[in-house]
């Protein structure tokens, strides 16, 4: 089952942005294209950017931070 794009924060960016440099934002887990895109990108198109950076899980929002 998909998830609710609205239980989920406006956007992926954690202001940590590396996509000048970068072909994967370090900071959120999406592509320069879907950084800059995603204003525009449906509904649908989001959910799938979310599900595939969650399941990646190698961006900085998703690094746990112990201690």
């Amino acid at each position: 089952m998909a998830s609710n794009l609205h239980d989920l924060p406006d956007s992926p960016c954690i202001g940590v942005c590396s996509t000048l440099f970068d072909d994967i934002c370090k900071g959120c887990g999406r592509t320069a294209i879907e950084v800059s895109n995603w204003v525009f990108l449906s509904d649908e198109e989001k959910r799938a950017i979310w599900t595939r950076i969650e399941s990646e899980g190698t961006a900085m929002r998703f690094q746990r931070k112990d201690g």
